[in-house]
């Protein structure tokens, strides 16, 4: 195999890597046997590690996180690996509440690239990709910590994705909605059936899918023989939506029963309709793990899931006037997006700042978004190479809306412009991806404190 250009420092090799992240991959480029055969030659760490496996189109890493919470807040050593990280790639592998420290990322990197001969990779017989060195690189420190179990988010779609080489001791699937069709499948029961092949034979399955998705899930688990629980049928939640107003904030609440018993009016660390539903899934599969000897005391429970935090989800993220953060990508994210500022937000001027990558149903998102902003700004991330110009954005928008755009060229700029023109008393509301929600946080980082 040819040799390849490469920096040779741990994070050098690591950045070289194909990174799916950045560019699009095709279904030819994921195989599971690529991972296992990384692993081992890492002495095989994801053996006899205790994982929750969590996959799903939307909520994963906000149900990922509760969860992680709860678990730490009962005295179980907990790990968290998630993608994709917002400021820093030290993000995606936590133990506790610590994130891996960039030693430790660098000790580990330097050992994978040494045990796969890197650059020729002689050993593994291909050279990795950024995301399954990532997921090599969580199951080693989750070993070398010794945690009592790990929550494990997929990165896209679950069958074929680098997690699912884990044996978990329970499979949680989120919210099934479009996205990442071109390597998913354009159906709602295709895209769900690669979300439930991180299904398990024997593995209980807690599941949020509604609809053709559910069914595909109960079809998967059947045929796994895996326990599933149902929400809607096996478990149900109400929600009390929060208010944000000038003077003070109402947090939000849920209310979940399961078949063990009810968890009534918890306070919910994340705005939304749709994270109750997210909590659910936390709640009813630690109801689970309580069954089967896990000692989850309540109280403990409860004050973990408050606890949770998790940047970029309805983030509060600046005031005067308030700016509101979120990574929704998709035309269901939008729509939540939407639905909430309608229930938790007062009626005020809304300026809308918007960036997205181009392979991204954007259409479909500006008709949720249509009717909901009184200005509108679009721009890109300088972070993601697959970012739409805004130009491109502006020529889709007006086809939908009669509301006549701006432009900026940086999310910097864009900021600036949202403030001349929003009162004191309005809101800027950030959404559309994921790269620019991490800017946003570097930009804020970067400034002189006041």
């Amino acid at each position: 195999m040819a040799s390849l250009p490469f920096d040779d420092s741990p994070r050098g090799f690591w950045h070289s890597l194909i990174n799916f992240e950045h560019r699009l991959p095709t279904p030819a480029d994921f195989k599971l046997d690529r991972m296992r055969r990384l692993l081992a030659l890492l002495d095989n760490p994801e053996k006899n590690l205790r994982v929750i496996h969590i996959a799903g189109s939307k909520g994963k890493g906000s149900t990922s996180a509760m969860l992680h919470s709860a678990l730490h807040a009962s005295g179980f050593l907990t790990g968290l690996f998630t993608s994709p990280h917002l400021k820093k790639v030290e993000e995606r592998i936590r133990v506790g509440m610590e994130e891996i420290s960039p030693l430790e990322l660098d000790q580990i990197l330097e050992e994978i690239r040494d045990r796969i001969g890197f650059p020729a990779c002689e050993r593994l017989g291909f050279v990795p990709t950024y995301f399954e060195v990532a997921t090599a690189a969580g199951f080693l420190h989750f070993r070398q910590k010794k945690v009592d179990l790990a929550v494990m988010e997929t990165g896209l779609g679950g069958r074929l994705d680098a997690t699912n080489v884990c044996q978990p001791i329970v499979t949680i699937i989120t919210s099934i909605s479009f996205d990442h069709q071109k390597q998913l499948g354009n159906t709602l029961a295709e895209i769900a059936g690669e979300k439930a092949g991180i299904i398990k034979p024997g593995v209980p399955v807690i599941s949020g899918a509604q609809g053709e998705a559910a069914e595909v899930v109960r079809q998967r688990a059947g045929d796994c023989q895996a326990p599933l629980l149902q929400d809607g049928k096996d478990f149900s939640w109400s929600y009390s939506p929060g208010r944000v107003e000038a003077m003070v904030n109402v947090p939000s609440r849920a209310s979940v029963v399961t078949p063990l018993g009810k968890w009534d009016d918890m306070e919910m660390p994340l705005l939304g309709r749709h994270q109750a539903a997210n909590m659910a899934l936390a709640v009813t599969s630690l109801d689970w793990l309580k069954q089967q000897g896990w000692e989850l005391g309540a109280a403990f429970v409860r004050q973990g899931l408050k606890d949770t935090v998790w940047p970029g989800r309805m983030e509060l993220a600046a005031t005067n006037p308030l700016v509101v953060l979120d990574c929704a990508h998709n035309s269901d994210s939008i729509a939540r997006l939407v639905a909430c500022l309608q229930e938790s937000f007062p009626p005020v001027s809304r300026t809308l700042i918007f960036g997205a990558s181009f392979d991204k149903d954007i259409s479909a998102m500006f008709q949720e978004l249509a009717g909901n902003f009184h200005q509108v700004i679009f721009t890109q991330s300088s972070k993601s190479p697959r970012a739409a110009k805004p130009e491109e954005l502006a020529k889709l928008w007006v086809k939908i809306s009669s509301a006549m755009p701006r432009m900026a060229d940086s999310l910097e700029i864009a900021l600036r412009l949202a403030k001349e023109i929003t009162p004191a008393d309005g809101m800027i509301c950030i959404a559309g991806s994921v790269f620019l929600a991490g800017e946003f946080h570097s930009l804020m980082a970067s400034l002189p404190s006041s």
